[in-house]
């Protein structure tokens, strides 16, 4: 009898270990805003039509830093992702932008702030099924602003992209003459982000100076990647 009773007891006192760490661990996740997670989030379809002309795009284009307080919307965001690196040939893989050999050694990040429809944190645009996975949740403008010499439009965005590279993809095959390919494909990339957000009327500027291993540490980028551009986005 005394034997059941203990065994009883110590059922009892494991349930209640392991429902008190469960509910810790829920309040824990809840209130920390730059814990890391692998959340998916389907984009919508991008349009490749629109009422805007290439000519009047290109004439339309600015560098412009100063953006209202209005969000952007996830199909905005999504166009424009789409623009920088998206599939414009699902049998080749071939995107949107130029690549030396196709070798594609871009990597695009996207910084939510104030987008309808997406939670404040860091994601990472997956070209090849046009989502976004999650990677630290939590408004980035304040870390990316400090990597960046604290530039006004970066406070002001509503979100941002950030083009990085992986320059070893490149060089396999190119050797030295890889970092004038990769440094090429970003600025291919980025006058598509100009032109597209030219063409949705919104405002967008290109930002080049900025802490290297700052700006790495914000994005937590892996050793072996490197940031080359920050497009902080708005509305006009």
């Amino acid at each position: 009898m005394k034997k059941i009773i203990l065994s009883k007891t110590v059922l009892l006192l494991f349930f209640v270990f392991i429902t008190g760490s469960f509910f810790c661990q829920e309040k824990g996740g809840k209130t920390d805003m730059n814990k890391t997670v692998t959340d998916l989030i389907q984009l919508p379809a991008p349009e490749f039509e629109s009422t805007t002309s290439l000519e009047e795009a290109i004439l339309k284009r600015r560098s412009i830093r100063d953006y209202t307080k209005e969000p952007l919307s996830i199909k905005e965001v999504s166009q424009l992702l789409w623009s920088a690196q998206g599939i414009t040939d699902e049998a080749s893989g071939l995107r949107s932008s130029p690549s030396a050999g196709a070798t594609f050694p871009l990597e695009v990040y996207l910084a939510v702030s104030n987008v309808k429809g997406l939670n404040a944190g860091l994601y990472k645009y997956n070209p090849f099924n046009n989502t976004l996975k999650l990677l630290i949740e939590g408004d980035k403008r304040f870390d990316i602003g400090n990597a960046a010499l604290k530039q006004g439009s970066i406070e002001k965005s509503a979100a941002m992209i950030i083009l990085t590279a992986v320059y070893e993809r490149t060089s396999v095959r190119y050797g030295s003459r890889s970092e004038r390919y990769v440094n090429m494909e970003v600025g291919h990339a980025g006058q598509n982000i100009y032109l597209q957000a030219a063409s949705l009327g919104l405002g967008t500027v290109m930002i080049g100076a900025f802490n290297d291993d700052a700006l790495k540490k914000a994005l937590n980028l892996p050793d072996n990647e490197f940031p080359l551009a920050i497009y902080p986005l708005g509305k006009i």
